[in-house]
């Protein structure tokens, strides 16, 4: 006996909804309220309803694809931002390929080729894209479909879903101002890097709201890797007046500034405080517990996922160029502060 071929019209009477809202879930389920959502896809479920989606996908002219451009996927720091995405493209018929900009696709620089032919739409957490390569995605009309998210090409009239980095660094100095410290020295990311300006610009401003005094060598470039964490431990250790107190432009480097300054003996926070920025999982384990400023990366994923959704057909009907939206962040304080030692100058 042959099986009944399950039409979305018996979805529809299942859910009791039109059979355009059946689409509508489909499609754009963020558009849809949660208990409707809820009653299509538990209809679904019920009669075992199957979407074409290759034929589907080529009577919409699309491939059903996104891409996710990530500039290191080893680093732990882009787990919750990439599953935030994952979270919000699992209710769609979309797939999600993840690409790792370190690698083969960006050297060949065929990320125009990507948004024109292989994928409807790009998040990059990448800021660090040549203009080159941007230059070709606008020449192949696939601007209106790439996002940024995290990081950012500056000067471009892409959308971009950022933490607020420049209130980050503020909430930093001032916790560690309030703990009575006046010396304070900064590990920056890479020169190039717009989280480093950023961070680095909240750090200047609150230090000078402050009155604190500066010096050119408590300014030590980084790179956000353990690595530079390490060596810009090593050149506060030979340093003549050592900071009381160091701000880390990532966790990363706050842990390799810490390991390397406990194995020549000095004692966080007893002998010199540490503040860190992203709140990865390993921070509130790390030992001592480091106190960071805290991106609420799975929700800057989410967001970003939902604002190329937008771009892609179930949103506002006219995308605004540039369009920043900045999601908060908060200090998260633990043990590797401590108001300085006594004798400090």
């Amino acid at each position: 006996m042959a099986l009944k071929t399950v039409r979305i019209q018996d979805v529809a009477q299942a859910a009791r909804v039109s059979t355009a809202t059946v689409s509508r879930a489909l499609s754009t389920p963020e558009k849809l309220s949660e208990e409707t959502r809820k009653a299509v896809f538990d209809a679904i479920r019920s009669t075992g309803y199957r979407v074409n989606h290759a034929a589907r996908n080529l009577r919409m002219q699309r491939t059903g694809a996104v891409l996710i451009l990530v500039p290191n996927l080893s680093n732990p720091f882009f787990s919750q931002i990439l599953a935030g995405i994952s979270g919000v493209f699992m209710e769609t018929d979309y797939s999600v390929l993840i690409a790792d900009t370190h690698g083969r696709a960006a050297d060949d620089n065929r990320l125009g080729d990507y948004a024109l032919t292989r994928v409807d739409g790009i998040i990059s957490l990448d800021g660090a894209l040549p203009a080159e390569t941007m230059q070709e995605v606008a020449g192949q009309g696939a601007a209106d479909r790439m996002i940024f998210a995290c990081e950012w090409v500056q000067d471009t009239p892409l959308p971009s879903v950022r933490s607020d980095n420049v209130e980050g660094a503020r909430l930093a100095i001032r916790h560690l101002h309030g703990l009575g410290h006046r010396n304070i020295a900064h590990i920056t990311g890479p020169e190039d890097n717009v989280l480093t300006h950023a961070r680095r610009q909240g750090m200047l401003e609150e230090r000078t709201r402050l009155n604190l005094p500066a010096r050119d060598d408590w300014i030590i470039r980084g790179d956000f890797s353990l690595e530079s964490g390490r060596e810009a431990a090593h050149r506060i250790l030979t340093m003549d007046q050592r900071p009381t107190a160091v701000f880390c432009c990532s966790d990363q480097v706050a842990f390799g500034l810490i390991s390397t300054l406990t194995a020549h003996g000095v004692r966080v926070p007893q002998d010199l405080s540490v503040v860190g920025f992203d709140d990865i999982e390993l921070s509130e384990y790390y030992v001592p517990a480091l106190t960071t400023i805290r991106q609420f990366r799975r929700k800057l994923g989410a967001r970003a996922a939902r604002l190329l959704l937008d771009r892609l057909g179930g949103g506002p009907a006219t995308p605004v160029p540039g369009e920043v939206l900045t999601v908060e962040v908060e200090l998260v304080i633990r043990d590797s502060t401590a108001p300085p030692p006594p004798l400090a100058p």
